[in-house]
């Protein structure tokens, strides 16, 4: 028997609850972290602070700005309980001096809850356009 096709409206997506929040160790710092995945908007403004564009023109390149890692990490650890970030963009430079295997552990969870890849960080440094778009009619 063949599953019937569940087709969304415009008000069930708008009002879903979809962001995800996972329990992360930390083996670094012997402790756990509640780690989510970023949404639209907030993976747009992370791709567009890692790049600063250098030169005019023809000239033009790409390259990626510092503290990758302590970004989204500040963007996705998240309280538990209220599902809020604990840090702020004051506390980037901090965590960028924080153990860099504790930040690529939570830098790792948060790139696979928000579908973001390595390619897609590689794609941006490169200055391609499009980078993390998928095609939304395959499968």
């Amino acid at each position: 028997m063949t599953k019937k096709k569940k087709i969304l409206g415009r008000d069930e997506i708008l009002n879903m609850s979809d962001q995800v929040v996972e329990e992360v160790y930390v083996s670094a710092w012997n402790g756990y972290v509640y780690v989510k995945s970023l949404t639209g908007s907030e993976r747009d403004q992370f791709e567009k602070s890692i790049i600063e564009w250098k030169g005019k023109g023809r000239n033009t390149k790409a390259e990626m700005k510092d503290n990758i890692r302590a970004k989204l990490v500040a963007l996705t650890v998240v309280d538990p309980e209220t599902k809020k970030p604990i840090f702020t963009a004051g506390d980037i430079q901090a965590l960028g001096s924080k153990n860099a295997s504790a930040l690529d552990t939570i830098f790792s969870k948060a790139q696979e809850l928000s579908k973001l890849s390595d390619d897609d960080i590689e794609e941006l440094a490169a200055g391609e356009s499009g980078a993390g778009e998928q095609d939304s009619t395959s499968s």
